[in-house]
């Protein structure tokens, strides 16, 4: 491998890894933003076109549509704890797709015991703006049931 090359394979690298590292931040502050009730913030996680499809909670376009759904569905700040983990992301340019698996304990409240839901988002990530951010959200339940006994 010549020198040019050998430094364009470690550039390629080095941007694949800082893109993985980038991701993976998202991920983490969909989390921390829900959990902190920071919705402005968490919209704006998305592309200005991007989607979130949270099943039976409900399904919303555009940055503004999504911080609305979660006005609606989200239990009050303290009241949930979202834990994302093994994700999986495979990189083509200025796209990606993935899959993480999450968890979310959810605080008694309203005659409700607390629960506990496992599931997996179906990501797809755009580079926009600069950054990356979600295209699109798709998540499904795995497993929910009631804390304690």
């Amino acid at each position: 491998m010549t020198g040019q090359a050998l430094a364009r394979d470690v550039e390629a690298r080095l941007r694949r890894f800082e893109d993985l590292a980038e991701i993976g931040r998202l991920v983490t502050a969909y989390c921390t933003l829900l959990d902190r009730g920071e919705l402005a913030a968490f919209a704006g996680l998305f592309a200005d076109d991007g989607e979130l499809d949270l099943g039976p909670a409900g399904r919303a376009a555009g940055r503004a549509g999504i911080e609305d759904l979660m006005r609606r569905t989200l239990p009050p700040v303290g009241g949930v704890a979202h834990v994302p983990a093994a994700p999986s992301v495979e990189i083509d340019g200025d796209t990606a797709r993935g899959e993480v698996m999450w968890t979310v304990v959810t605080a008694a409240r309203e005659g409700r015991a607390p629960a506990i839901a496992v599931g997996l988002h179906r990501d797809r990530y755009v580079r926009s703006e600069g950054r990356w951010r979600f295209r699109s959200r798709v998540a499904s339940r795995i497993v929910a049931a009631p804390l304690g006994g």
